[in-house]
C-alpha cells in the first residue's frame, strides 16, 4: 500500500515549514491552515517540531493521518471527477489508483476519528466519515468537477468554495421545478410531435438530450441577473429546432411552414437551405419582465466551423454597441462530442480567448455528448480521456453532468456562467447523454452499435425521469405533467392545422435590421453602377501628414525614420503615392467619416513586406505607436497581428463584419497561397451565405498574389478558387495596378449602400516598384476603375490587345515601351469580378483594326483567371486566346531560373518578339529582391 500513499519527506517538509510561518505570523497561512495548527497545538500542548529534514520520520502518527486526510480531501478534488454517476446509459470506465480510503494512508478504523483536516472543506474538525461523505457527495455524484489544473490559487478556492458548500446538490424552490418541468416537457414532446406528424424528414432530433433546453433557458435567465443584456449562439444541427422554437421563440408555425415546404417564394432569388441550418435572433422576455436579445448565428453542416464566427460577432459588438464592456454580451457555443475532439478549429478558437484582438470575455461551452460520432465509437473518436480535454490547454474549468440529472444540469450551468461574469474566461460542461436515434431519424444505428443501442431502446427520457422525481419528493402530483404535455399538444396542433390551411407562408423577420437598417440586396444595375469615392485635396494631405509624422521625443530606427522621411516628402513634395501611402489614407479617411477599421492577419502592423508599418514599435521597449490615432477621429482604428491561423481569424472576421456592416473590417493573409487552410469559411460563409441565409456581408480579404520566383506555396492566392465560386454577384475579386484605384475600391466597400464580399490580390514586389505609384489627382478627382484602357497607343495602329491583370501589366508595360510596340495594346481588367464585360467587349469594337485579343497571365493555363474568362467570353464577339505558363499541377516551380525562363516566355510571347537582355536582367533582380522578404 506504500506506492500508493502520497506522503513522503516533501509534503511533511511543506507542512512544517507552514506550521513555523504560521508561529512566526498566523495570517500568513490560509484560514483553513490556521484552524489546522490551532487544533494541532491543542494536541501536542504546543510541543516543540521536529527540523524539515526529519519531518517524515519525526512527525507523529497522528499527524501523519491528518496530512493523509489533506491528501484525500485533495485527490478528491483533483481525481474525483473519475469516479461519478454521470453516464446514463453506460458503465463508467475504471480507472487506478481509486478512490479507497487506502489509495490515501487510511483505513475503515480511521472513519470516525476527527480530522483537524475538516477545515479545509469547511466543516471544521470533523469525523473521517463526514468529511469523505462531503467529497463524495461533492465530487462524485451526478457532477464531475475539473479545475485544478488551473494555476491560479483564487479561481481554484472559488470553485470550491461554492462546491463544496452546497455540495454541488441543487437546491430549487417548487416554482423554479416547476419551469425546468415545463421547458423539458416542450423539448420532448416537440421532438415526439415532429416525428408523428413529419415522418421519415430529417429533424436531427435531440431526444436523449432535451435536458439541453432548460439549460439553456436557465442560464440566459441567470446571465440576465449578472448583467447581460445579449447572447450569441452557435451549434450544429442536432436539436437546433427545438433551440430555435423553445428558446429563441421562433413560432412552431414558422418550423411546420418549413416541413411543409410552405415558405419556399418561386419569386425569390435566394437559394435556401434545411430547415436546421437557419439562423434566428429575436428578443425575449424573461420570468422578471426583463428583455434579452439572442442571436442564433446560421451555420452548414461542416462542424464547429460556426465557433469563430460566433466569437466574431460577439467581438464587434462588444466594440460597437457596448463600448468595451464584455460583460453585457456572451457567447454560448454548443458542440457535439465527437466534433469538440476531433475539429482543429475548437483549439484554434481556444487560442484566441484571451488575446487582446479577438477576445471576448469568455464563453460557456455545452458539449452534447452522445457519446457517438456519425457511426464511430467514442473509444475510436479520441485518444484523450475526455472530449473536452482540449479545454485544458488554456485552462478553461470543465464541469462533466448526466444529462439525465436535469437539475445537476441547470445547477451547473448558472455556475459556469457566474464564473464567466466574475473572471471572463471560458467554462465547458460536458453533458453526457445520448442519441434516441441515429445520426438522422432513418439511419439504423444498431449497425455498428447493437450494445448501446439497446441499453437506450429502454430507457426512459429526461422528461419522465424528472416527473418520477418531482412526484416522489411532492413537488408535483401525477396529473400536473399531463396537464403540462396535454395543454402543449393541442397548442402545437393548432398552429398546425393554421399552416396546413394557407397556400405559403411568409417569413416576417426583415434581411436588413438593427446593425443592417439601410441597406438592401442591390440590383444589377447598383452593383456594376459608380460609386463617389474621391475626397478632397485638403483633406488627403492633411491625413497624409498626419500619418507621416512621429514623435520627435522618442527614439526610433533610423530606417523606421527613413521611411517616413520619404513618404512626407510624398505628402509635401512629389504628389506622388506609393502603394502603402494610398491605403493607409483610405483607412484614415474611413476613420474621419466615422466609419471604424479593423485589420488583422498575421504580420498586419508591419506588413509581411515591410510596406506598411502602420504600428511603429520603439526600440528596446515593447510600446507602440499608431499614427492612425493621431487623426483626432472618433470611429476608431483595430489592428491586430493574429496568431497563426488562417481558418479561426478568417471565420472571426467574417462574424466580425457581419454584425458591423459600418466598419471597414480587413483579413490579409500573410502570403496568398495560405488563405486555403480558411477554405471552409470561403465556400460555406463568405460566397454563398447570402443565397443560403439571406446575410450579406462586407468582409475584406486581402491576399498577396504574384508570380516573383518564390516558389509553390509564395506565388498564388488561387484566382481560379474565388472566380468558380462567382455567381449572382456574390462577391467581388479585384487585382489593382495602382495605389490609386486600391484606395477607391476600399472607400467604396463602405460608400455603397449594400455589402459585398471584397477579395484583393494585393501584390508584393509593386509595393515598392517605382512605377506603381499614383498621383494625387488621382485620388481626389478618380474613382474605381473597372477596366484601364491603354492611354499610350494610337487606336488606328493597334493590332493586337492584350487583357491582363496585376503585376504582369508592368512587365508587359516595360516591353512595350523598350520596343516602342504602338501596334500592341494593353488593357488592364482590374475588376475580375462582376467582370466587367460589356467594357471589355467595347474595346473590341474600339480597336478596330486588332485582329488579335489575348488573355494575359502569370499563372499556369489551367489556373488563373483564364479558365473562368474562358467560360465567360465563349459566346462574346470578343474571342480571346491565351498567353500563359502551361498548365501544371503545382502553382508555380520552385526553381529560379525556370521561373525566369517561363516568365520571360510570357512576355515574349506577348509581343511576338525576343525579350532584351535588360528585362532579363530585371525579372532576375525582382525575384531575387522577393526572395529576400520570403516568410519561410
Amino acid at each position: 500500500m506504500d506506492r500508493l500513499n502520497y506522503i513522503n519527506s516533501g509534503n511533511a517538509a511543506y507542512i512544517d515549514s507552514l506550521y513555523e510561518a504560521y508561529k512566526n505570523d498566523s495570517e500568513s497561512v490560509d484560514y483553513g491552515w490556521q484552524k489546522f495548527f490551532e487544533g494541532f497545538d491543542f494536541g501536542q500542548g504546543n510541543a516543540p517540531q521536529p527540523a524539515a529534514a526529519n519531518a517524515a520520520a519525526g512527525t507523529p502518527e497522528h499527524v501523519l493521518k491528518e496530512i493523509n486526510v489533506l491528501n484525500m480531501i485533495n485527490g478528491y478534488r483533483s481525481r474525483g471527477h473519475l469516479f461519478t454517476k454521470t453516464n446514463p446509459v453506460r458503465e463508467r470506465r475504471k480507472y487506478h489508483p481509486g478512490k479507497e480510503l487506502e489509495t490515501f494512508g487510511l483505513s475503515d478504523a480511521d472513519m470516525d476519528t476527527v480530522f483537524n483536516a475538516g477545515v479545509e472543506v469547511g466543516l471544521g474538525p470533523a469525523k473521517l466519515r463526514d468529511i469523505r461523505q462531503l467529497l463524495e457527495d461533492t465530487y462524485c455524484q451526478s457532477i464531475g468537477a475539473e479545475y485544478k489544473y488551473i494555476r491560479n490559487p483564487i479561481k481554484t478556492k472559488w470553485f470550491e468554495d461554492r462546491m463544496e458548500s452546497k455540495r454541488n446538490k441543487p437546491s430549487f424552490t417548487v416554482e423554479e421545478k416547476k419551469r425546468i418541468l415545463n421547458k423539458l416537457n416542450q423539448a420532448v414532446v416537440f421532438e415526439s410531435f415532429l416525428g408523428t406528424k413529419f415522418l421519415g424528414q430529417k429533424r436531427f432530433s435531440l431526444e436523449g438530450g432535451e435536458s439541453l433546453i432548460p439549460a439553456l433557458d436557465s442560464v440566459i435567465e441567470k446571465g440576465a441577473q449578472l448583467g447581460i443584456e445579449e447572447f450569441t449562439i452557435g451549434m450544429a444541427h442536432r436539436g437546433r429546432l427545438n433551440v430555435l422554437t423553445n428558446i429563441m421563440g421562433k413560432t412552431y408555425k414558422e418550423i411546420f411552414a418549413e416541413f411543409e415546404g410552405k415558405n419556399y417564394d418561386l419569386e425569390t432569388s435566394f437559394g435556401g437551405d434545411v430547415k436546421y441550418h437557419l439562423g434566428y435572433s429575436t428578443d425575449v422576455e424573461l420570468s422578471n419582465g426583463k428583455k434579452v436579445h439572442l442571436s442564433l448565428c446560421p451555420n452548414p453542416s461542416h462542424l464547429e466551423t460556426v465557433d469563430p464566427v460566433v466569437e466574431g460577432i460577439t467581438r464587434a459588438k462588444i466594440d460597437g454597441k457596448y463600448n468595451g464592456d464584455h460583460d453585457k454580451i456572451a457567447p454560448i457555443l454548443i458542440h457535439g462530442d465527437a466534433s469538440v475532439a476531433g475539429q482543429g478549429i475548437i483549439y484554434e478558437v481556444l487560442q484566441m480567448e484571451k488575446l487582446q484582438g479577438y477576445k471576448t470575455g469568455g464563453t460557456v461551452h455545452l458539449v452534447i455528448n452522445n457519446q457517438i460520432g456519425f457511426t464511430t465509437n467514442f473509444k475510436d473518436a479520441r485518444s484523450s480521456t475526455y472530449c473536452t480535454d482540449i479545454a485544458k490547454t488554456v485552462l478553461s474549468p470543465v464541469f462533466h453532468v448526466n444529462g439525465d440529472d436535469v437539475e445537476a444540469l441547470v445547477y451547473t450551468i448558472n455556475l459556469a456562467m457566474e464564473y464567466r461574469q466574475e473572471f471572463n474566461e471560458d467554462v465547458f460542461i460536458d453533458i453526457l447523454c445520448y442519441r434516441r436515434y441515429g445520426h438522422n431519424e432513418s439511419d439504423e444505428p444498431k449497425f455498428t452499435q447493437p450494445v448501446l443501442y439497446k441499453a437506450i431502446e429502454g430507457h426512459p427520457n429526461t422528461r419522465e425521469i424528472y416527473n418520477e422525481q418531482l412526484v416522489k419528493e411532492g413537488s408535483i402530483n401525477a396529473e400536473f405533467t399531463k396537464g403540462l404535455d396535454k395543454a402543449f399538444r393541442d397548442e402545437l396542433q393548432g398552429q398546425l392545422n393554421e399552416i396546413k390551411a394557407q397556400d405559403r407562408f411568409t417569413d416576417t423577420k426583415p434581411m436588413f435590421a438593427g446593425a443592417w437598417q439601410g441597406l438592401h440586396v442591390p440590383t444589377k444595375e447598383e452593383v456594376y453602377a459608380t460609386s463617389d469615392t474621391a475626397i478632397s485635396e485638403e483633406q488627403f494631405l492633411e491625413i497624409g501628414r498626419k500619418l507621416t509624422d512621429l514623435p520627435t521625443d522618442k527614439p526610433l530606427f533610423k530606417k523606421i525614420e527613413k521611411l517616413f522621411d520619404d513618404r512626407r516628402k510624398m505628402v509635401n513634395e512629389t504628389r506622388t503615392f506609393d502603394w502603402a501611402m494610398g491605403e493607409l489614407i483610405a483607412y484614415g479617411s474611413l476613420l474621419k467619416e466615422g466609419h471604424p477599421v479593423r485589420l488583422s492577419g498575421e504580420d498586419v502592423k508591419r506588413g509581411t513586406f515591410s510596406h506598411r508599418h502602420a504600428v511603429v514599435t520603439l526600440p528596446d521597449t515593447d510600446e507602440e505607436y499608431t499614427p492612425m490615432d493621431t487623426l483626432g477621429a472618433d470611429a476608431k482604428f483595430y489592428i491586430y497581428n493574429s496568431l497563426l491561423s488562417e481558418y479561426g481569424v478568417l471565420g472571426f472576421e467574417y462574424g466580425y463584419a457581419l454584425a458591423n456592416p459600418n466598419a471597414l473590417t480587413i483579413w490579409e493573409a500573410q502570403f496568398g497561397d495560405f488563405f486555403n487552410g480558411a477554405q471552409i469559411v470561403v465556400d460555406q460563409y463568405l460566397v454563398s451565405a447570402e443565397t443560403k441565409w439571406q446575410r450579406g456581408n462586407g468582409l475584406v480579404m486581402l491576399l498577396p498574389h504574384g508570380f516573383e520566383g518564390q516558389g509553390p506555396e509564395h506565388s498564388s492566392a488561387r484566382i481560379e478558387r474565388f472566380m468558380e465560386l462567382c455567381a449572382d454577384s456574390n462577391i467581388q475579386a479585384v487585382n489593382c495596378t495602382t495605389p490609386a484605384n486600391f484606395f477607391h475600391v476600399l472607400r467604396r466597400q463602405l460608400h455603397r449602400d449594400f455589402r459585398k464580399p471584397l477579395v484583393v490580390f494585393t501584390p508584393k514586389s509593386l509595393l515598392r516598384h517605382p512605377a506603381c505609384v499614383s498621383k494625387l489627382e488621382d485620388f481626389t478627382q478618380g474613382k474605381f476603375q473597372e477596366l484601364i484602357d491603354d492611354a499610350s497607343v494610337d487606336t488606328k495602329n493597334v493590332k493586337r490587345v492584350l487583357f491582363c491583370s496585376g503585376k504582369i501589366y508592368y512587365e508587359l508595360l516595360e516591353k512595350q515601351q523598350a520596343d516602342k510596340r504602338t501596334d500592341v495594346a494593353i488593357v488592364r481588367v482590374e475588376q475580375l469580378y462582376p467582370t466587367p464585360k460589356l467594357e471589355m467587349e467595347a474595346i473590341k469594337e474600339k480597336y478596330t483594326n486588332a485582329t488579335e485579343f489575348f488573355w494575359v497571365q502569370e499563372e499556369p493555363e489551367n489556373m488563373g483567371a483564364w479558365p473562368y474568362m474562358l467560360r465567360k467570353f465563349r459566346k462574346s464577339p470578343l474571342q480571346l486566346e491565351v498567353i500563359s505558363r502551361k498548365e501544371a499541377a503545382s502553382t508555380a516551380t520552385g526553381y529560379s531560373k525556370q521561373h525566369a525562363s517561363q516568365q520571360l516566355y510570357i512576355i515574349s510571347k506577348a509581343f511576338e518578339a525576343p525579350v532584351s537582355q535588360e528585362q532579363k536582367e530585371n525579372v532576375k533582380k525582382s525575384a531575387d529582391k522577393m526572395a529576400e522578404t520570403n516568410a519561410d
